[in-house]
């Protein structure tokens, strides 16, 4: 007779299952520990798992069977699993409903589907597992005759199973979503590499100035991007810029910028033509969504020292003189891909000797510091970006950099960036 045992004795038997299951990572596996455990705490030798997943009415999947010779995993291997159609099995498994047959042997004809898994048994009961209400998973114990059941623990048993069956089914999902992220993140980073393959792959040697940059990701990829131009003999193209948004998304229409500025025909110049180049392919073609790229550019004539540039909406560079740091004449428009026939007006300076100028990204500038007790965030903001430069007055182009890297990391204290941060610095010789 199948019958409950000591409080004592189960609780045991349930603790002892229940912390083999929560290390177990294999679905499979995890079964096989569960029904070992549900052996100990109520012995019965006989059993038939079905499944309805997969297969339409009536067939079913006989997945476990105490009558098999050979066990398959039913998510690795369930071609190999029998699948039977009608029959008492058929009707169980779409019944959606707990089942007690007690004339099993009177009820079970030899041309029965599902005879050889169910023949010289007396009593048979199936506990179904739901998903959305219906039994996609049913479990049967079978009791054959001069054996007997108390059908008072079936309530305890059905709970216990249908519990069961939603962690395993949770656990299957888990690792199919693990699968995926993981997937998902082989591609981030393949697009980030393609995407990185896309900036300068080393930095052009301007006679008379010194040059750095750095260039860093929120995610596996994102949308900040800078580039130099030559111009003829001397004179050199640079340009950076921030698509708003970030991740993939950012990093596609990052490249479409980098292609449509490199697809360019005729020269990197005046600056004018190629922000308004690029503003009307962008807003025709690939910023119907809202999206829009801000940009700076500006033309430099190394021997003069004269800069020609205009913004499209990005930050003002940073032009750091003799420890102070100088306006720069306001000059351009719209972000790219807002309006297609936007103008971007030009204004100029002359880099003298010792000059530093400093085009970065808002990844910089709106870096933030861990969250305060009222819940606010403090920025580091353009304040601290100018006081650092001019305590680095002296410094070289790489020296500049990596205070600023420097400056920037220890303000986040430990929290991750949440935007795309890139620096161009350009230093004119003295």
């Amino acid at each position: 007779m199948l019958h409950r045992r000591p409080w004592r004795e189960e609780l045991e038997i349930i603790d002892r299952t229940m912390k083999a299951v929560s290390g177990i990572t294999d679905p499979n596996e995890m079964v096989q520990v569960y029904w070992d455990g549900v052996d100990d705490l109520w012995p019965m030798e006989h059993y038939v798992s079905l499944s309805r997943r997969g297969v339409e009415a009536p067939k079913v999947v006989v997945t476990r069977s105490s009558r098999f010779t050979e066990h398959f995993n039913p998510w690795t291997q369930r071609e190999k699993l029998p699948v039977l159609s009608g029959g008492i099995l058929s009707e169980i498994a779409y019944a959606d409903k707990p089942m007690v047959i007690n004339d099993l042997d009177q009820r079970l004809k030899p041309d029965d589907p599902g005879h050889f898994f169910l023949h010289g048994f007396k009593t048979l009961i199936a506990l179904p597992q739901y998903e959305d209400g219906k039994g996609l998973n049913v479990g049967i114990s079978l009791v054959g005759p001069g054996e007997e059941f108390d059908e008072a623990m079936l309530p305890m048993m059905h709970w216990q199973a249908s519990l069961f069956g939603r962690g395993t089914q949770n656990l299957v999902l888990r690792n199919q979503l693990s699968a995926a992220l993981a997937d998902l993140d082989r591609e981030l980073q393949a697009v980030g590499e393609i995407q990185r393959s896309l900036l300068p792959s080393e930095l052009p040697r301007i006679e008379g100035f010194d040059l750095a940059a750095w260039y860093q990701t929120s995610a596996r990829a994102g949308g900040d991007y800078y580039d130099f131009f030559p111009i003829g003999e001397k004179e050199w193209g640079t340009f950076i810029a921030d698509v708003s948004g970030h991740g993939t998304p950012a990093a596609v229409l990052m490249a479409i910028t980098h292609a449509i500025a490199h697809t360019r025909p005729g020269s990197p110049k005046p600056v004018a033509e190629v922000l308004a180049h690029l503003n009307t392919h962008l807003s025709k073609s690939y910023t119907p969504s809202g999206s829009f790229v801000t940009a700076f550019y500006a033309t430099l004539d190394p021997d003069s020292g004269r800069l020609v540039y205009s913004s499209a909406g990005h930050n003002p560079p940073r032009l750091l003189r003799d420890g102070k740091i100088i306006s720069l004449e306001e000059a351009g428009g719209l972000p790219l891909g807002i309006l297609a026939d936007q103008r971007y007006p030009e204004a100029s300076a002359t880099l003298r000797p010792g000059d530093v100028l400093v085009l970065y990204t808002d990844g910089i500038t709106e870096a933030m510091a861990p969250m305060a007790k009222d819940g606010s965030r403090e920025l580091f903001g353009t304040d601290r970006l100018d006081d650092l430069l001019c305590e680095h007055s002296g410094s070289t182009a790489d020296q500049i950099v990596a205070a600023i890297r420097a400056a920037v990391t220890v303000f986040r204290s430990g929290t991750a960036p949440t935007d795309d941060q890139t620096i161009v610095v350009l230093r004119r010789l003295k």
